[in-house]
């Protein structure tokens, strides 16, 4: 590691659920990827922000870096030399290709699957359950609208798009699972970005997507690969960075001692003493009164927006091909 980052790295990604330090598919690799360089770091969750595009990123003293700058917070890792896995790997032709096909087409199918492909329960939860229903059923949807724009996914080709994502999905399934063999890494038996990456994707498909997740079904035909997740997901998540952070950001050390204290259940000695009613005042029959116009006001803003992006989804410009998008084979 570089002298240019004194102190501590503290990673901060979205927060910890499904039994994973961040239930963020953006966030997992970066986690990872610190994680097989050995590197002692803090990690941070944000709860204030769960759409921001500058997270995951990383610090330490005055060097920060953001996920939406150069390629990534691993890209930004390598480049200011702060640790760089892939010294060996930069030439390798098999292992660049490896590494672009992770990048794109097991991206794409994870982020089809989390906002598309599924019910949308895992994507509220990782990133919207901290906030207010109403708002966080605006961002999903918003979300959801991006995702296919993103995606080039429309009315007419959305059938087609989604065969041609679990098809590529499937391709790269198999090539990693061909690569991996019974080795502990996927190449050179050292780790480099590449098991990072996948790793990030695999544990995700994993514990995040639900069981009748599509992508995740076509994952489990690959046993290698799965055994490869759980390896890992032993060794290199540790006891306690699963559990919930008790404010917008809470710090938790992911070095030796990552985790945090446990309370007992509620109901260990005896049932909770009940209180006497109080006799409410004005104050707060006006407050109660007026929280209410404010729930009914949200609900009335919300069926406008899905409204709206009913009548969006209708006039929706269609994406052809001289724009220059070609998702044939």
């Amino acid at each position: 590691m570089s002298g240019r980052g004194e102190g501590d790295l503290t990673l901060v990604v979205r927060k910890p659920c499904f039994n994973l330090p961040t239930g963020c598919p953006d966030c997992l690799p970066v986690y990872f990827y610190l994680k097989l360089a050995n590197l002692h770091f803090h990690l941070d969750f944000n709860l204030i922000y769960p759409e921001s595009d500058i997270i995951p990123y990383v610090e330490t003293g005055n060097y920060v870096a953001y996920n939406n700058e150069r390629g990534g917070v691993i890209e930004c890792l390598k480049q200011d030399s702060i640790v760089d896995l892939d010294t060996e790997f930069h030439s390798v032709p098999e292992w660049v290709s490896a590494k672009s096909m992770v990048s794109s087409w097991l991206a794409d199918a994870a982020i089809y699957e989390l906002w598309l492909g599924t019910d949308g329960g895992s994507a509220q939860k990782v990133f919207y359950s901290d906030l207010p229903w109403p708002i966080g059923k605006v961002l999903y949807f918003k979300k959801v609208h991006s995702v296919k724009l993103q995606l080039g996914i429309n009315k007419e080709n959305a059938e087609r798009r989604e065969e041609q994502i679990y098809r590529n999905a499937n391709l790269a399934y198999g090539a990693l699972s061909t690569r991996l063999g019974e080795q502990d890494f996927l190449f050179n038996n050292r780790p480099s970005s590449l098991d990072a990456l996948v790793l990030g994707h695999l544990l995700f498909t994993l514990q995040v997507l639900p069981e009748t997740s599509v992508l995740r079904s076509k994952l489990l035909e690959h046993s290698n690969l799965v055994r490869y997740a759980e390896k890992y997901m032993t060794e290199l998540v540790e006891v306690g960075t699963s559990s919930m952070p008790s404010s917008s950001s809470s710090r938790s050390s992911s070095g030796a001692s990552s985790s945090t204290p446990r309370r007992g259940p509620y109901n260990w000695s005896s049932k909770p003493k009940t209180k006497p009613k109080k006799e409410k005042t004005n104050e707060e029959k006006t407050f109660k009164r007026r929280a209410k116009y404010f729930v009914g006001a949200q609900l009335v803003a919300v069926l406008l927006f899905l409204t709206l992006m009913g009548r969006g989804d209708d006039a929706e410009v269609e994406l052809d091909d001289d724009e220059g998008y070609d998702y044939s084979d």
